[in-house]
């Protein structure tokens, strides 16, 4: 067994099945198992699973656990050499799984790939490429100059809208959306950190592998469409956008408050807070607005 596929699904059946028919008819070359951890959804995705795809392992969840610790369950019992992380709403380009286990296959000392990762009008989703979200890139992102100056590495480099994005390069992370890690990373560093309930455990464990020493790369030959906040964040966007800020706070708070002084500590927290005020004001008049794969609130 080459590849485990594991995927966290809540309430996304028409997308979970559409994705599982992606992956057998378009991977060619790597033999793979499919684990689908599900978060008690109401929608009839297990009883869709059952008949439609025999071959994949189930595990059920009573209530919804978030993201970190059914995707923990479901690579822990994963057989494969490599371990494809993968959101349900996504659908898997011909060919990307077997391109990215060619590229890990090939690059000993690369732990982590990730695709080029889509938005369905085919337009690049900017997360599955990005720094490690130090507080200047997430500042120049959420105030606009990012977008103001796109091509200025001093202020794009929170989602690195400098690079090409058909440039295969080294990054600090990419997108737990999709993305194919190592075995042996997971060995040495350990599963995701079950304290983020959602959101930013992707960062968490990238930064960790490279802080083991293993390389990060984005390969956009492998593509996959995301189509985003679908299930999940879409069924509770409060709770989504409460986790995202949250997880975001933990993330600095355990990788980067050290490095600063203690009033910019506070400073930032203050920031982060207003923030999420602002997002839940926002979601509760528009209502459309929750935590995503793209700007969150």
């Amino acid at each position: 067994m080459l590849v485990s596929i594991c995927i966290v699904n809540l309430n996304a059946r028409d997308y979970l099945h559409d994705c599982l028919q992606s992956i057998i008819s378009g991977t060619h070359r790597v033999s793979y198992e499919i684990i689908v951890v599900d978060n008690h959804s109401q929608d009839g995705s297990v009883e869709l699973l059952r008949p439609t795809f025999p071959d994949v392992v189930i595990i059920e969840n009573e209530t919804n656990e978030g993201f970190s610790k059914p995707m923990n369950k479901a690579m822990k019992i994963t057989q494969g050499e490599y371990i494809l992380l993968l959101n349900p709403d996504t659908l898997v380009q011909e060919g990307a799984i077997d391109y990215l286990v060619d590229f890990l296959g090939s690059h000993p000392d690369v732990g982590i790939v990730g695709p080029k990762v889509l938005n369905p009008d085919g337009s690049l989703q900017k997360p599955c490429r990005r720094s490690e979200a130090r507080p200047w890139d997430v500042f120049t992102y959420f105030s606009g100059l990012a977008k103001r100056f796109p091509s200025n590495p001093r202020f794009s480099g929170y989602y690195l809208g400098y690079l090409d994005e058909n440039q295969t390069c080294e990054v600090d992370g990419v997108s737990g959306s999709c993305m194919l890690v190592r075995k042996e990373v997971v060995e040495q560093i350990g599963y995701l950190d079950e304290r983020f309930f959602a959101y930013q455990e992707d960062a968490d464990f990238c930064l960790r592998a490279r802080q083991a020493g293993w390389k990060i790369f984005y390969f956009p030959e492998a593509k996959v469409t995301h189509f985003g906040g679908k299930g999940g964040s879409k069924v509770e966007p409060t709770r989504s956008i409460v986790a995202w800020h949250f997880s975001y706070y933990q993330y600095y708070k355990k990788h980067f408050a050290s490095d600063y002084f203690f009033l910019f500590n506070w400073f930032y927290y203050s920031l982060m807070g207003l923030k999420l005020g602002f997002s839940l004001i926002k979601h509760f008049i528009r209502k459309e607005v929750f935590a995503g794969s793209r700007k969150p609130g």
